[in-house]
């Protein structure tokens, strides 16, 4: 069976489990703690990043974004964008957003510094770090509520690697409860509707050791 090794706090590798699981392609998930640079994993990935995926037949692809369009092209039988150009390009420029832009401004300052720094033993959090990542949420939720607003899904029409990619990074902040979800209720209808998806579940049994989630953070009804 082929095998993802991914990090459950790492953006982009909860958006591969998401786009296998949509795909309906099974895998063993396999944690991997980049931090830790063992010497196995630095050789399928000298760039030590996750997720990496290794298929069947031994072949290994790397890189997230890299793993996400194989995966498009590999198994095209349930596309996750839309078949023309331009409704491509503005999936991956709302992907872009929320994996690049969302996860320096919000994601790297509040999980990175409150629970990744814990538990790669890496330093004590820094408190400037926090309170810019507690103040830009509120703008990367407001851009969540004008896109909802005005289309069925982030990019479009249809369910794509966008709304995903969104999903799979404000997922990473919900689990340290960091989520104003109440203040943006376009942005928390969104949500709900990805969370309820059976795509979604593992990611909401997601349990880092000594350091579970809040309550809602499983919760469909939050």
């Amino acid at each position: 069976m082929r095998t993802l090794y991914h990090h459950p706090l790492s953006p982009i590798a909860r958006l591969t489990r998401l786009s296998l699981a949509e795909k309906g392609l099974e895998f063993d998930a396999v944690v991997e703690k980049p931090w830790e640079r063992r010497t196995d994993f630095l050789a399928l990935n000298p760039a030590g990043e996750v997720p990496v995926l290794v298929e069947d037949d031994g072949t290994v692809i790397a890189d997230g974004w890299t793993v996400i369009e194989y995966l498009e092209e590999a198994y095209p039988s349930i596309p996750l964008l839309p078949p023309e150009v331009v409704g491509r390009a503005e999936v991956r420029r709302i992907a872009a957003w929320y994996l690049r832009k969302f996860d320096r401004e919000v994601i790297e300052n509040l999980v990175g510094e409150k629970l990744i720094k814990r538990i790669s033993s890496q330093g004590h959090p820094y408190a400037p770090a926090i309170r810019a990542g507690l103040a830009n949420i509120h703008y990367h939720l407001d851009y969540i509520a004008f896109l909802a607003e005005r289309r069925a899904w982030l990019a479009g029409p249809s369910f794509t690697l966008a709304d995903l990619a969104a999903a799979a990074a404000l997922s990473c902040v919900d689990y340290i409860g960091d989520v104003p979800w109440d203040e943006v209720p376009e942005a928390k209808d969104w949500y709900a509707r990805i969370k309820s998806r059976p795509s979604f579940r593992p990611l909401l049994a997601d349990t880092i050791p000594g350091c579970p989630p809040p309550r809602h953070y499983a919760d469909l009804d939050f």
